[in-house]
C-alpha cells in the first residue's frame, strides 16, 4: 500500500459501497478478538500499560509506515480533526475497555459493544454529515435487538449496572465518535494515514503514561499474555484500521458501520476459543439474522453527505 493508495473519493456508486462493505467486514474481523485479548492481557499486565503501551507500539509502526511511503503531512484542518480520532480510538476505547475487563468478562463486554454500530451511526449524522433513511434505522435496530437478545439468552447479561459497565459505555461513546470522525477524515486523508497520524498525535500522551506505568509496575507476563498484547498492538490498534477506515470512507460511516453488528457474536466465538467459554448453538442463527439486517442496511439509499462544520 502506498502513501496515496488509501485516499478515495466520497461514496457515490455501488462499487464503492460493495468495496466499503468488504473492507469494513475485514476490519470487524480484525477487531473481533480485541475484548478477549484485552481480558487475557490485563490479568497479568497493568490495564493502563495495556491501553497505552499498545498505542505506543502501534505509533512506532505508524511512524515507519509514513516514512516508508513518503506520506505528506495533513492539512491544517485535518490536524484539527485528528485529536478527536485519537481521543476515541487510540486513548478512550483501549483505556476504558482495559479498565472494565480487569474484572468483567469479555462476553459481558460484548453486550455493551453491541451498541457501537448505533452510536457510530448517530455520530455519523453529527460529524460526517450523513443522513440515513428510516429503513436504515429500522434494520439497524433489528440487528441490535437480535444481538442483545442472543447475548441475553446466552447468559452474557446479568446483574445491575456496575462501574465496569460505565467504563464500557464510555468506551462505546468515544469509539463511535472516533469511528465517525476518522471515517469522514479518511475520505480525503486515506484510511491508513488517518490511523497513523492519529497514533502519532496521541503519542505525547500515550508515551509518557506508558513509561511511568512501566517503571512503576515492571511489566512481567507469560508468552500467552504477551501474544495477546502483540495482537492488540499490531492488529487491533494498527492494521485493522487500515481496512476499517477505508471501508467507512468508501461505503459511508453509518452504512458500513452496521457491519459491527456481527462483532459481538464473533467476540463470543473468540472468547470460547481463547478463554474456554461455552457458546450456545443459537449463535449460528443469530449470526444469520444479523447478516440479513446488515444486508438491509446496505440496500438502503442515503442522501449524499454534505460538509458539516469542521469536516470539509
Amino acid at each position: 500500500m502506498t502513501g496515496h493508495s488509501s485516499v478515495i473519493a466520497r461514496p457515490t456508486v455501488t462499487a464503492d459501497r460493495v468495496t466499503g462493505l468488504a473492507l469494513g467486514a475485514l476490519g470487524v474481523l480484525a477487531f473481533s478478538a480485541s475484548l478477549p485479548a484485552t481480558r487475557v492481557a490485563v490479568q497479568q499486565l497493568d490495564p493502563w500499560f495495556v491501553a497505552f503501551g499498545r498505542a505506543v507500539g502501534a505509533a512506532l509502526l505508524a511512524w515507519a509506515y509514513l516514512r516508508l511511503t513518503g506520506a505528506p503531512r495533513p492539512t491544517r484542518d485535518q490536524w484539527r480533526r485528528l485529536p478527536l480520532v485519537a481521543l476515541g480510538v487510540v486513548v478512550g476505547f483501549p483505556l476504558f475497555t482495559s479498565l472494565a475487563l480487569l474484572t468483567q468478562t469479555a462476553a459481558h463486554g460484548a453486550v455493551v459493544i453491541a451498541l457501537l454500530p448505533a452510536v457510530t451511526a448517530v455520530c455519523a449524522v453529527l460529524r460526517a454529515a450523513e443522513r440515513p433513511p428510516l429503513l436504515f434505522w429500522v434494520a439497524s435496530a433489528g440487528g441490535l435487538v437480535a444481538v442483545l437478545a442472543f447475548l441475553g439468552a446466552s447468559g452474557a447479561v446479568h446483574g445491575a449496572l456496575s462501574l465496569p459497565d460505565l467504563f464500557l459505555l464510555a468506551a462505546v461513546v468515544l469509539c463511535g465518535l472516533g469511528y465517525a470522525e476518522g471515517g469522514a477524515l479518511a475520505r480525503d486523508l486515506g484510511g491508513a494515514r488517518t490511523i497513523c497520524w492519529a497514533l502519532l498525535v496521541a503519542l505525547p500522551v500515550t508515551g509518557p503514561v506508558t513509561v511511568v506505568v512501566a517503571v512503576a509496575t515492571s511489566p512481567r507476563a507469560d508468552a500467552v499474555t504477551w501474544s495477546a498484547f502483540g495482537y492488540l498492538t499490531v492488529v487491533s490498534m494498527f492494521l485493522g484500521f487500515f481496512a476499517w477506515y477505508a471501508g467507512l470512507a468508501r461505503g459511508g460511516v453509518a452504512r458500513t458501520g452496521q457491519v459491527q453488528l456481527a462483532q459481538p457474536v464473533l467476540t463470543l466465538l473468540w472468547s470460547a476459543l481463547l478463554l474456554g467459554e461455552t457458546v450456545a448453538p443459537a449463535s449460528v442463527a443469530t449470526a444469520l439474522l444479523v447478516l440479513v439486517c446488515v444486508v438491509l442496511t446496505q440496500r438502503t439509499r442515503a442522501a449524499a453527505p454534505t460538509p458539516a462544520p469542521g469536516t470539509a
